[in-house]
């Protein structure tokens, strides 16, 4: 995953990707350190990872509550809401106000900006229109290669008029939302919080108790690719422990937080774990985005052109989810496992061909080898 010098790396990166939790200043000889209550809570980096997570979750599922009562009290949004692009996108305002509302606080509590969240960083439009490309190409050729199969069958255009533009218009303000939401959640606060207070061991005991979570509790769809996910990390994160790897917290980081994006997919009806473990590897290229590119902007036009293309352009279920409202129509065709079945193109097993794809492409514009003189530099730090 990543070599013991850094090759792959934008000039400019967040102070706090840093190798695991940093240790609290020596004391002086002689003395020993004051962990008292403060200590408990607060190390040099300001309030610990820990309950900065603890704190966050506490607070987005308050804000959760207040809004999406406040929705249901004004009728914005109600139990019957269904998949259509305008109830989408006053559904995912819920969280979208609430992660919004809980950033603010800890941002504030640990002395931050919100855009600290791994959304600073050079060219953000750059980033986030060529994200947007890397998204609509990938999913593009993967349709492309399930039609060309006999796995995917195309039914005539659903719209005509300006119903195409409008629809248009919507889904993308509502993908845009949903994109906000879940990199928000993942990929800006809890990638960058965890890069500055995770190591290996607590790395996977996290990763543990997804898999005793989702093997004790039922009503989950795919779990096994939420265990695929969490082996496959397993042995890289462990080497790269053993070897001190610099930023190899960054890397544990993103096993668990892939993982856990993984996990809430498996609730969506008709996902299989081909799906799920799709889910959680768009997650991990995700966070190498953020490493590639400085900032989350990348992955956020991604994941909003991904899903727009997915349900919109070409009308199929995303992550299991169909929708109303879409351009084309196209619906599976013969073995699940080829054609996705009801979880969609993600559910292919071919969709690990577009991962690849997509890994490519982001590497292939932003990928940037550092001079002798920078790779020195970050083999020393």
């Amino acid at each position: 995953m990543e070599p013991e010098i850094q090759p792959l790396s934008n000039p400019v990166h967040p102070p706090e990707y840093s190798s695991g939790p940093q240790p609290d200043p020596a004391p002086d000889q002689g003395t020993q350190p004051n962990r008292d209550l403060h200590w408990c809570f607060v190390g040099p980096q300001g309030l610990r990872a820990g309950w900065s997570v603890v704190l966050s979750v506490f607070l987005f599922f308050a804000f959760r509550t207040l809004i999406g009562s406040i929705f249901l009290a004004v009728g914005l949004v109600d139990d019957n809401s269904g998949q259509t692009a305008a109830s989408t996108f006053l559904l995912e305002l819920i969280p979208l106000f609430s992660a919004i509302g809980a950033a603010a606080i800890v941002a504030g509590a640990e002395h931050r900006r919100i855009l600290d969240f791994n959304l600073t960083g050079p060219g953000r439009p750059v980033r986030f229109l060529s994200g947007v490309g890397a998204g609509f190409l990938t999913l593009t050729a993967l349709i492309a290669t399930l039609h060309a199969g006999g796995w995917m069958r195309f039914g005539p255009v659903s719209l005509s008029g300006l119903q195409i533009f409008r629809y248009a218009a919507l889904w993308g303000l509502a993908f845009l939302a949903v994109a906000c939401v879940e990199e928000g959640l993942f990929r800006c606060y809890l990638q960058f919080t965890l890069t500055r207070g995770i190591n290996f061991w607590w790395a996977a005991a996290a990763e543990t108790g997804f898999c005793l979570y989702l093997a004790l509790t039922p009503g989950h769809h795919g779990s096994r690719g939420v265990y695929a996910i969490a082996l496959g990390g397993f042995i890289p994160c462990l080497t790269l422990h053993q070897r001190r790897t610099p930023r190899s917290g960054f890397w544990q980081a993103a096993w668990v937080s892939s993982t856990l994006f993984g996990l809430i997919h498996t609730s969506n009806f008709g996902e299989n774990w081909i799906g799920i473990f799709a889910a959680a590897a768009i997650g991990f290229i995700f966070c190498v985005s953020i490493y590639v590119t400085g900032s989350a902007w990348w992955c956020i036009g991604c994941h909003a052109a991904w899903d727009w293309t997915e349900t919109y352009f070409y009308g199929v279920a995303d992550s299991g989810l169909p929708a109303r409202g879409h351009l084309f129509t196209a619906n599976p065709a013969g073995n699940p496992l080829l054609s996705g079945g009801a979880d969609g193109p993600e559910g292919s097993l071919l969709v690990l061909g577009a991962l690849v794809l997509l890994l490519a492409l982001l590497l292939a514009v932003h990928y940037r080898r550092k001079p002798a003189a920078q790779l020195k530099a970050v083999a020393a730090d």
